[in-house]
């Protein structure tokens, strides 16, 4: 293959995070090593090495001199900021970790949703409310809907047993992001399942992602006062 020819490292590194988002490559799975990939798409073992940097840095993969290149476990996907799986927030903070799936049903999607994946017409999504408990205490409630176009595997996910945000984040790494931090009163459901006075102020991270055009998910996300910052999938 000549010069003109030869894939660029975005297109390396495009291909490979397909064949992560598809499965071609699984978590914890071993790549090919970075020469044999450059053979195949035939381009420089350099093209190769700079996709997996920037693959790397975006949480899909982990290099280790002499070790190679694996798919992470628990992929770390990278904005401003890491996205963290609340379980392990919460372990991490010295705290008893559990959770409780509220609701699971098939749903229209509604126009505040329609208009947060940027769609003109009603779908029929995943939509999730669960609750995240510190020490037995809430933590975090969770209203979300999921694409079961784009990410068709969740409906056979038992979200008694995981969550939603464990399992997205895990299975998938998305490719672009939005995401805003709101305050609202609380009040209604909300202030009865975080157990917060009604009129008390709670913090609200919103974000919706994507696998290329196809949305995967939309969040609100409302935590108990004193929640420190953190955004999650």
């Amino acid at each position: 293959m000549n010069v003109e020819t030869r894939m660029s490292w975005t297109g390396v590194r495009d291909e490979i995070r397909a064949r992560i988002l598809n499965r071609t490559y699984a978590p914890g799975d071993k790549l090919p090593r970075d020469e044999d990939i450059a053979a195949e798409l035939g381009c420089a073992r350099t093209t190769v090495q700079r996709a997996m940097q920037d693959l790397s840095l975006a949480g899909l993969v982990e290099r280790k001199r002499k070790g190679g290149t694996h798919v992470r476990t628990d992929p770390v996907t990278r904005a401003t900021f890491d996205i963290p799986i609340t379980r392990r927030e919460v372990e991490q903070r010295g705290a008893k970790y559990n959770y409780q799936l509220i609701s699971r049903e098939l749903e229209e999607t509604p126009i505040e949703v329609m208009a947060r994946f940027g769609i003109q017409r009603p779908s029929r999504m995943l939509h999730v409310k669960a609750l995240h408990l510190a020490d037995n205490r809430p933590y975090i409630l969770e209203d979300r809907w999921i694409d079961t176009t784009s990410t068709p595997e969740i409906l056979s996910v038992d979200l008694t047993r995981e969550s939603a945000n464990e399992w997205l984040v895990r299975h998938k790494p998305y490719s672009r992001l939005e995401v805003s931090f709101s305050a609202v009163k609380a009040e209604g459901e909300t202030a009865k399942h975080l157990s917060a006075p009604v009129g008390s102020a709670l913090f609200v991270i919103e974000r919706t992602t994507w696998i290329g055009p196809a949305p995967i998910t939309t969040v609100q996300a409302v935590a108990v006062p004193g929640y420190q910052l953190s955004a999650r999938n």
